[in-house]
């Protein structure tokens, strides 16, 4: 998901999406722990996904304080 999409979701669907993220961010790491991930690379895109809609989110909540 690149930037401009979160974007022009709303604030609580990118909520939704860091919830889910990290959700699926923490099954991976207990995968990770049991057994080997087949492509390990996947827990350093959720990680970057969830930073991304985070900032976007702390984006917003700055504008509207301004505002």
């Amino acid at each position: 998901m690149t930037a401009k999409e979160i974007r022009e979701l709303s604030s609580e669907e990118i909520v939704e999406h860091i919830r889910d993220e990290q959700e699926q961010l923490t099954l991976l790491r207990f995968q990770h722990a049991i057994s080997d991930l087949h492509n390990p690379m996947i827990m350093r895109g959720k990680r970057r996904l969830i930073g991304r809609l985070s900032t976007i989110l702390k984006n917003r909540e700055l504008e509207a304080a301004r505002q």
